[in-house]
């Protein structure tokens, strides 16, 4: 056998913006192996080195059958599975590494086919959004036997795929990992008292949730302020509703910011908070990289008792955690912080050292390399 660090994996994301995804930038960037990349949706988006993976034009009668998906509805399968295949067998892959559970449904017979070991890495939405499992529940039953492993980012994530099926002897736990040298600095006792909200306007971060516990903390501590980092589509009602609630002067919405201006913003901050919740959909988080890269720069975290927060932040010891949809148990628990500098430097002290001793990156892609391996090694065994 090669020696390991001159394994080939694939990477096979469906987002052809890979490296807005830390997470996925990180496996791509740091697993020691030898990394080919393809991104994008089924067959018409399929690239690799960014080009088209299809190895030849679709000639006009197969693009008309494309072009009518409810007549021919298994033709983009059967092509996007050959353009996958041709593509393992030729770069000698050793092992494909799926990003979402989704990818992994989509590919898993490519993989049978080229005998290649599959390990599927769900992230989020893909354990838990209600509609998309009714429709491939049983593709994803298919591919919890045909994958060598499955790796969940969360142990409630765990908890929800062996309900779905996953055998339990195949599913691993491994949390993100965060950069603790560029994450670092922070000084929670000499920040002013504001807090940072960081990642994407949509439901199951429920931002509204944060902005109504913010209102009370204004109403206690009119210095106090708020700034918001992302964007999504609850971005414009989550100004109107900081608008209405006469806020807006003390929130600040800033957009998406570069990884490093994020890093800088959390060294100037009092707080981070974030309200997640189980979405009406089901969707449900993760684990927020937001929460890891802020106990990782020193601040006490405030936020929900929801799926991997929870793994993470130690209630009373790193941060506060409240119960979902309590706004003000939130609101309490920042009064605390913008009043006690000192109490949130101590919790942040204590989120930094818990941070750096179970969830820098390089533990997480560490794991996540012993779980390829050994992945690639029962391949080669059977």
């Amino acid at each position: 056998m090669p020696a390991l660090e001159r394994q080939v994996v694939c990477v096979i994301s469906p987002n052809e913006d890979i490296y807005s995804e830390t997470f996925i930038r990180a496996h791509i960037e740091q697993l020691p192996a030898k990394v080919k990349v393809i991104c994008g949706g089924w067959y018409s988006s399929f690239k690799a080195d960014g080009r088209p993976l299809l190895p030849f034009p679709l000639s006009p009668a197969v693009r008309v059958m494309l072009a009518f998906p409810d007549i021919f509805p298994s033709l983009p399968k059967v092509v996007a599975n050959f353009a996958v295949k041709r593509f393992l067998s030729k770069h000698h892959v050793d092992v494909v590494l799926a990003e979402y559970g989704l990818t992994g449904a989509a590919i898993m017979d490519a993989c049978r086919q080229a005998d290649v070991p599959l390990v599927v890495h769900f992230h989020g939405y893909d354990a838990y959004q209600e509609q998309m499992l009714e429709e491939v529940g049983s593709e994803y039953r298919r591919m919890f036997s045909v994958a060598s492993a499955i790796v969940v980012v969360s142990q409630d994530m765990k908890q929800q795929l062996l309900a779905l099926g996953a055998p339990e002897e195949k599913v691993f736990c491994n949390v993100y990992g965060v950069d603790t040298s560029l994450f670092s600095g922070a000084n929670p006792a000499l920040a002013p008292p504001l807090s940072l909200a960081v990642g994407r306007f949509v439901d199951k971060k429920a931002p509204h949730l944060t902005i109504l516990a913010f209102k009370e903390v204004v109403g206690k501590c009119p210095d106090a302020r708020l700034i918001m980092v992302g964007d999504g589509p609850l971005l414009d009602s989550s100004k109107q509703l900081a608008q209405a609630l006469g806020i807006a002067e003390a929130v600040e919405f800033s957009g998406v910011r570069p990884h490093a201006e994020v890093a800088a913003m959390l060294r100037q901050a009092r707080m981070l908070v974030q309200h997640s919740v189980r979405a009406a959909d089901g969707d449900s988080e993760g684990t927020p990289v937001a929460v890891l890269e802020a106990g990782a720069t020193g601040l006490p975290v405030v936020a929900t008792d929801h799926a991997g927060i929870r793994d993470v932040v130690v209630d009373g010891q790193t941060g506060f955690l409240v119960k979902e949809g309590d706004v003000g148990g939130m609101a309490e628990c920042m009064i605390r912080l913008v009043k006690d500098p000192a109490l949130a430097n101590r919790l942040g002290q204590a989120a930094r050292e818990r941070i750096c001793l179970e969830f820098t990156m390089q533990k997480s892609i560490a794991n996540l390399w012993r779980i390829i391996t050994a992945s690639i090694q029962e391949e080669q065994r059977s």
